[in-house]
């Protein structure tokens, strides 16, 4: 039979859903079996940080407008699942300075709920923001969203009460393992493909496309990009609670702008136009950027010694990971805009039963999907 052939979007999401799944629970029991403990650790970041990377994906990539704020939401995620797992006597000792007439000082849940809950707390702040904020276009919206980063950062910062303010927060349960964090970034990664295929992510994609054209026939889409806006901010949150339950010490300045690059890296390198993108560069520089300061303080070790080694590093190294990912990242735009995966799903090409577009079709009858 002629014409284009176009696999059914359950078979692309079911083969996509596999590959990268499979290729996450193979590195998660690799390292259980494998690996020490700091491997172990290395890798349930990768995971939280999967969650993360898609959850930027999913607005990102469909809508095609840049968000520099979504480290905000994941340290809104982060704060309040300390207010949602802390026990009252735990929060006189890690948040002494809260009113105990404070709603939530009396009150805790368990660690999954509290997910949830910090989830539900970014989307609701995310939700009111992004009333105004999907009305926005290109470089507006990008500048907006890194304001909403620096305001959430400077109350973070201030609210001594509830944040310790720029003090370190200790004594948060370790309750994040890794087969938690498997768990997120697996349920994540087919939710990430599930909107990408529905109704609301194609017509994001028909309007991230052409506007114009997509709101000539009837495409809302300052609705379609404020439901995939909290849809993202909302696990994003979950990310912070994840992260933080992980972490158990941090403060304010661990969701700022160097965190804000790692994360917009992840997606940029691995391509934002698909959640298999999100996956592969949240792996690549996960994975780099340990081996990277690995490397930084072996050099830094050996930069004294009167080897050739010191000869050539004059000063101490600092930041060394950093820029060899900002290089890796431009040399990609440079040559391969649209990322590793070139914005294309794993496995969509190669496997599964076709569905037929007939001869003569015009494109502009296919989805925005099909089209990628």
């Amino acid at each position: 039979m002629s014409g284009s052939a176009r696999r059914s979007p359950l078979a692309q999401i079911a083969i996509t859903s596999v590959i990268l799944c499979g290729i996450l629970i193979i590195i998660g029991l690799l390292t259980n079996t494998f690996g020490d403990r700091v491997l172990v650790r290395v890798v349930t970041v990768l995971f939280i940080n999967v969650v993360l990377t898609v959850a930027l994906q999913i607005f990102m990539g469909n809508s095609g407008l840049s968000s520099f704020g979504h480290i905000a939401f994941m340290a809104i995620g982060a704060y309040s699942s300390l207010w949602f797992t802390l026990t009252p006597e735990e929060k006189n000792r890690t948040l002494p300075d809260m009113p105990e007439t404070w709603i939530m000082h009396g009150w805790h849940t368990d660690f999954l709920p509290a997910i949830l809950l910090a989830g539900g707390v970014a989307a609701v702040v995310g939700g009111l923001l992004g009333v105004a904020l999907v009305r926005l276009r290109g470089a507006s919206f990008t500048i907006a969203t890194f304001a909403f980063l620096i305001v959430v950062h400077t109350v973070a910062l201030n609210w001594d009460p509830m944040t310790r303010g720029s003090r370190t927060v200790f004594g948060i349960p370790d309750l994040t393992t890794l087969w938690i964090a498997l768990g997120a970034a697996l349920i994540v990664v087919v939710a990430g493909l599930l909107f990408r295929e529905s109704p609301v992510g194609l017509r994001l994609r028909a309007a991230r496309d052409d506007e114009d054209a997509a709101a000539s026939i009837g495409i809302h889409i300052a609705w379609v990009r404020w439901v995939a806006w909290i849809s993202s901010v909302f696990i994003a949150g979950a990310a912070g609670a994840l992260w933080a339950h992980f972490i158990t010490t941090f403060s304010p300045a661990a969701f700022y702008i160097s965190e804000t690059f790692v994360v917009v890296a992840m997606l940029i390198i691995g391509g934002s136009g698909s959640v298999s993108g999100a996956v592969l560069g949240a792996v690549l520089v996960s994975l780099s950027s340990e081996w990277l300061r690995r490397l930084e303080g072996w050099l830094n070790q050996h930069r004294s010694d009167g080897t050739i080694i010191g000869q050539l590093i004059p000063i101490e190294l600092r930041g060394f990971a950093e820029i060899v990912i900002a290089i890796a990242m431009i040399i990609i735009l440079i040559k391969r805009p649209a990322g590793l995966t070139g914005g294309r799903e794993v496995g969509w090409d190669s496997f599964g039963p076709r569905r037929t577009v007939p001869p003569g079709m015009p494109t502009a009858n296919v989805p925005a999907s099909a089209q990628e």
